[in-house]
C-alpha cells in the first residue's frame, strides 16, 4: 500500500505540476508577457520622405539605389534568398487573398517577410536543417499562428470588426461573410486554429493578413488620416495590434525589434524597406 500511495502522489503532484504550466501559458498570452518589446524607428524620417509615400510600386521601386547599406543588409542575407524562393511558391494564395481583402498583395508580403526573417535568424539550426534546404515557410502553432505569426485573439477581433457596424475598423456589409466558418461538428476554435496553421494551403493566414491590413486602414481612413500609402505605418500597426492603433498626423514607425546580423530593423521599418525595394516586384 505504501508503494501505491507513493505512485498516486507523484502522479498527483504531475498533473499539478501540468496543471500550473497550462495556467502560466495562459496567463502569459492573455496578459501580453510573450509580446516582445518595440522601439520607434530613427530611419522614420527616411521612410517618410523618400519612399513609403508613393503610390505605385514602380515609384517605390525607383528609390531602392537610394538605400544605406545597413537598411538592405537582409538583402543580401542568405535566409532572405531562401525566404524569396518559400514566398513565390504561394504566390497564387496570396494574391487571392489580396484580392478578397482589398488591398494591395504587396503589402501582404510586407509584414510576412518581416515575420519569416525573424523566424529564420531567431533559430539558426532549424533555418540549415529546414528552411534552407527545402525552401519553406515557418509555420508557427503556439503563442502567435501560422505564417503571419497572428494571434488567437487578433484574429477573433479581424472576425468580430467585419460584423460590428459600431467599430471604427469596420469594412462594410460586403465584407460581413467573408470569414464565417461553416457548419461543422469541430468549434470555431478549432476551425480558426486549422485555418491559420493549415501548411498545405496557407490562403486563410494571407487573408486574415489582408483583412486586418483593411481594418487598420479604414479606422484611420475615417479619422481622418489615410495610411494606405504607408506600408512602414501599416506594418508597424499590424505588428503592435489594434489596441495600439491611435489614429493621429504624425505616426511612427516602429515595432518589434528585428535583428539582422548586425543590424537592428523595428518591424515597421524592415517591412518599409521590403515594399520599397526592388524584390519580388515582379510577382508583387
Amino acid at each position: 500500500m505504501t508503494i501505491l500511495r507513493k505512485i498516486f502522489t507523484i502522479i498527483v503532484y504531475i498533473f499539478a505540476a501540468i496543471g500550473f504550466i497550462l495556467i502560466v501559458i495562459y496567463a502569459a498570452v492573455e496578459f501580453g508577457w510573450t509580446k516582445t518589446s518595440g522601439i520607434i524607428d530613427n530611419q522614420h524620417d527616411y521612410f517618410k520622405n523618400q519612399v513609403l509615400n508613393a503610390s505605385s510600386t514602380e515609384n517605390a521601386s525607383s528609390t531602392t539605389d537610394n538605400n544605406s547599406a545597413d537598411e538592405t543588409t537582409w538583402i543580401q542575407s542568405p535566409q532572405w534568398q531562401t525566404l524569396k524562393a518559400a514566398i513565390d511558391k504561394d504566390v497564387t494564395s496570396i494574391n487571392q487573398a489580396a484580392t478578397v481583402a482589398g488591398v494591395p498583395a504587396r503589402m501582404i508580403v510586407a509584414p510576412l517577410a518581416v515575420e519569416q526573417l525573424r523566424l529564420f535568424y531567431s533559430d539558426r539550426e532549424i533555418f540549415k536543417e529546414v528552411f534552407a534546404p527545402l525552401k519553406i515557410l515557418g509555420n508557427q502553432s503556439q503563442f502567435s499562428w501560422g505564417v503571419m505569426g497572428i494571434k488567437q485573439d487578433t484574429a477573433i477581433e479581424i472576425e468580430n470588426n467585419l460584423k460590428n457596424p459600431q467599430s471604427s475598423f469596420y469594412l462594410g456589409s460586403q465584407y460581413e461573410h467573408v470569414l464565417d466558418f461553416p457548419a461543422s461538428s469541430t468549434s470555431p476554435d478549432e476551425q480558426r486554429f486549422n485555418r491559420l496553421t493549415d501548411d498545405t494551403n496557407r490562403y486563410y493566414s494571407y487573408l486574415y493578413a489582408g483583412l486586418m491590413i483593411r481594418e487598420l486602414e479604414a479606422q484611420w481612413q475615417k479619422a481622418g488620416f489615410p495610411i494606405d500609402g504607408r506600408p512602414d505605418i501599416i506594418a508597424t500597426l499590424f505588428n503592435i495590434g489594434f489596441e495600439n492603433s491611435h489614429p493621429n498626423a504624425n505616426p511612427q514607425v516602429g515595432g518589434a525589434e528585428i535583428d539582422i546580423g548586425s543590424t537592428t530593423y523595428s518591424f515597421g521599418g524592415l517591412a518599409g524597406s521590403f515594399y520599397a525595394s526592388n524584390e519580388m516586384t515582379g510577382v508583387f
